[in-house]
């Protein structure tokens, strides 16, 4: 492309350090399809002849055949393989960029590179959010203490705790389908910024790469990278959520915890001490989340006050975006094996759920009931906790604060009794019919976002098939 605009050759280290072609082989494929879909649109608008179509056609088969390696290092992907493409189909293989630039030639690219990354996402926080559900289902009943501040609170079930996690997961899991929705236009055929004279079908291109619908304004369409941000976003909200859940099992496969027991595929040990079972995983999956939120402020940072329409910064966004998809795709399949793996001591965990007076607020509760405003309630009970005793010191207190005994023995025994505690608690608490109608509901959840899945991702297969398909007719 320098030929006849430049007297000199671009310096060396100039070339190297504009170059993409790193990170360009993870477009590689996606770009073939741009030009195949291209290639087809041209010949149905009559802008190329069928013998021209046939030949470049060729020639990005026998490109994709020699593989991304076989491609010279130049500025980028899309000049490299235009330059093989000239070199085997000869003249005719210019007609390739015939109305269209780089610059919508990649930003069609990255969307179909984002679009990719979210479904792997999806996919692996599917089969996250199904473990979460069928390990709930398992332990309705298993008694564990509910913590804030990391102090013990009150008490509550596994299940309990591992739907508030399947809960959020699941709005992740809806955060990426509404990206993924502003993600699957396509900006194919807009050209530099302006368009083209060039009589070009848009839709046509579009449908057969699967898009939903194209970015209609031309300059927004080669300029916008806010559907890089979002995927990146989506990945980092992700990732909050998964690093909550590594940060516990870290915690709880503690000796001080010793609420799990993480399966012997998913820790490391000690070269010096024997004794060591060391939870790297759920530790990188918490050390990940710092990587990708760092490709979230890299990214807004390189964009910001950017004037319209393209700028060579867009080209340092493309391993944010990389790094962060498939940060979050790994980290969330990992997760799920790894929760899989997972031996949770039930004992263990009952005994610590009877520990520290969880059932304070019940006792407070019970009082409330019987009349007393609930502050002179938590005052009289906290008064309880801080002196100490059985029953016949709270009977004591009462008749002090109350003037009168509200409660006997056995309606004290009740309130304290931490089973009985989880069991008054429903609408969204941890009682076992308030957990079976949320495992119920977040299974239904779960079974319409593999619908949902499964009919993206058969459309966008589908679509690539066709495109192949009408390719290798075009191409006889």
């Amino acid at each position: 492309m320098r030929k006849g605009k430049f007297k000199e050759e671009m310096d060396e280290m100039a070339k190297i350090f504009t170059s993409s072609m790193n990170i360009d082989r993870w477009i590689f494929h996606h770009d073939l399809n741009v030009d195949r879909a291209h290639l087809l649109m041209l010949r149905k608008q009559g802008i190329i002849s069928k013998e021209i179509c046939r030949e470049i056609l060729k020639a990005i088969e026998r490109i994709e055949k020699d593989g991304f390696e076989s491609l010279e290092i130049m500025e980028d992907v899309h000049v490299a393989k235009e330059t093989r493409i000239i070199e085997i189909a000869g003249e005719a293989g210019g007609a390739l960029h015939t109305g269209r630039s780089r610059n919508d030639e990649i930003a069609t690219c990255l969307r179909m590179a984002s679009r990719e990354g979210l479904l792997k996402i999806f996919s692996s926080l599917l089969r996250l959010r199904e473990t979460l559900i069928k390990l709930s289902e398992r332990h309705v009943e298993t008694l564990i203490p509910g913590y804030t501040h990391l102090q013990h609170a009150q008490p509550t079930t596994l299940a309990h705790h591992l739907l508030a996690h399947e809960s959020a997961l699941r709005r992740d899991a809806e955060r990426i389908k509404d990206c993924f929705r502003r993600v699957n236009q396509s900006p194919l055929g807009a050209s530099a910024l302006v368009s083209t004279s060039i009589p070009l079908d848009r839709e046509y291109a579009a449908h057969l790469l699967g898009f939903d619908s194209i970015v209609m304004n031309s300059m927004d369409a080669i300029s916008s990278r806010d559907f890089l941000i979002e995927c990146i976003f989506v990945s980092s909200s992700l990732m909050t959520s998964l690093s909550r859940i590594a940060e516990e099992l870290i915690l709880w496969s503690s000796s001080e915890f010793s609420f799990v027991k993480i399966g012997d595929a998913f820790v490391s040990t000690s070269s010096i001490m024997p004794q060591k079972r060391n939870p790297d995983v759920a530790e990188l999956i918490r050390a990940k989340c710092g990587s990708v939120f760092g490709d979230l402020m890299s990214s807004l940072s390189i964009l910001k006050a950017l004037p319209m329409s393209y700028n060579r910064d867009f080209q340092e966004l493309t391993p944010h975006l990389k790094n962060a998809l498939e940060i979050a795709a790994e980290s969330a399949e990992l997760l799920s094996r790894m929760l899989e793996s997972c031996e949770f001591n039930e004992e263990r965990m009952r005994e610590e759920a009877e520990r520290g007076f969880t059932t304070a607020t019940d006792l407070a509760e019970m009082l409330v009931l019987k009349g007393v405003p609930f502050r002179k309630a938590y005052q009289l009970v906290s008064r309880f906790i801080s002196e100490g005793g059985g029953f016949e010191k709270f009977r004591s207190l009462m008749r002090d604060e109350l003037g009168r005994e509200l409660m006997n023995e056995e309606e004290f025994l009740e309130a304290t009794d931490v089973q009985k505690a989880v069991e008054r608690r429903g609408n969204g608490g941890p009682s076992r019919d308030s957990c079976l109608r949320m495992i119920e509901e977040e299974r239904k959840a779960l079974e319409e976002d593999k619908k949902w899945f499964e009919e993206r991702k058969e459309r966008l297969e589908s679509s690539i098939r066709n495109l192949r398909r009408l390719s290798e007719e075009a191409m006889r």
